[in-house]
């Protein structure tokens, strides 16, 4: 599973654009958690949470379907 850099990139410049951005200062946040605030998606039209999806297969979870984290 992963995520394109233009995902990133896409929540990034969202972020650089929110006159609110101040909100997010001092926070640690994933691509995943920006562009659902701010509605961003990868190239595919999906929204990926590689960091999810990682730590339900740390967790064990042997059911951990990656299309289940887009």
């Amino acid at each position: 599973m992963s995520e394109s850099p233009r995902y990133a990139g896409r929540a990034v410049v969202a972020l650089a654009t929110d006159p609110t951005r101040e909100r997010w200062n001092r926070r640690s946040v994933t691509s995943a958690r920006l562009a659902a605030e701010y509605g961003c998606s990868d190239l595919d039209g999906s929204r990926p949470d590689v960091w999810r999806y990682n730590q339900a297969v740390e967790d064990g979870d042997q059911d951990t379907n990656p299309e289940d984290f887009r």
